[in-house]
């Protein structure tokens, strides 16, 4: 992990097992799949990036969604 936190769009830091939900409809590369805004990701894995975590949605296993999209739930 680095030193700096993983913080959510508002500056909220985040941890291993929060919940976020999309600030914005988001297309995913290789999936014919479209997150909607307002979308609820549970269960959230901090990476060695603080800009960025990963996470399971819906249809789609293995993401890595930019912190800039997420607020905390």
């Amino acid at each position: 992990m680095s030193d700096t936190p993983t913080k959510d769009s508002n500056g909220t830091p985040l941890q291993d097992g929060d919940n976020v939900l999309l600030t914005k409809d988001l297309k995913v590369k290789g999936a014919s799949v479209t997150l909607k805004r307002g979308t609820l990701i549970k269960n959230i894995r901090l990476t060695d990036n603080p800009q960025e975590i990963e996470c399971n949605a819906e249809k789609v296993k293995g993401l890595v969604l930019k912190t800039c999209f997420l607020k905390k739930a």
